[in-house]
């Protein structure tokens, strides 16, 4: 593994450990990350172009401003790390778990998640405008300022969750998981006048 080149092109990674190295503007080629375990490793404004994530597992790592394209995560796991700017275009991301850490600003618009679970995530001002989470689970995420135009929450499970951004009218969340206080939010957000009786 080579930190210090601009292009890793066609590299085997597969089951191998990444233990807080650090890439600055490295491009990846249709390399193999399958399994791999990444601890604390740092990746800034890279590119990641037909890369398999596949179950690899990354703890408080960064990839800050950088850009995944056509890339698998199939049940990868993203514990503590910090995505912010990250802008994903037509990946997959079956069974993808994420487990706190900021994914603040990141762009998903358009992602298929369903399916993908995240929990106690900061996702401020994150662009998820098209995205299809029918089933997928957005617990106690901070999804505040969020863009969710045309987004699909069907039967999402949103508990917890600020949804303050969230139009009904413009957001499908027909058999959404929420809570009462959420109701509340879209009911607000649908013109209705809440009263406690």
């Amino acid at each position: 593994m080579n930190d210090k080149a601009t292009t890793i092109r066609d590299e085997d990674w597969d089951g191998e450990t990444l233990d807080h190295q650090s890439f600055e503007q490295v491009t990846f080629v249709d390399v193999d990350m399958t399994e791999l375990m990444n601890d604390g490793s740092t990746f800034d404004e890279c590119v990641f172009r037909n890369v398999k994530f596949n179950a690899s597992t990354h703890t408080d790592a960064a990839f800050v401003n950088c850009v995944f394209s056509t890339c698998s995560l199939f049940d990868v796991t993203f514990t503590s790390c910090k995505l912010v700017g990250s802008r994903f275009e037509r990946c997959t991301f079956k069974l993808l778990k994420v487990r706190g850490g900021d994914w603040s600003f990141v762009g998903f618009a358009g992602a298929d998640l369903r399916g993908a679970s995240f929990t106690d995530v900061r996702m401020r001002e994150a662009d998820l405008s098209g995205v299809q989470c029918e089933g997928a689970a957005l617990r106690s995420a901070d999804l505040s300022a969020a863009a969710l135009h045309n987004a699909d929450f069907s039967g999402a499970d949103l508990r917890g969750s600020d949804i303050s951004a969230l139009d009904p009218l413009t957001t499908q969340i027909r058999g959404a998981i929420v809570g009462y206080d959420q109701a509340v939010t879209i009911a607000e957000a649908l013109g209705l006048d809440v009263r406690a009786d």
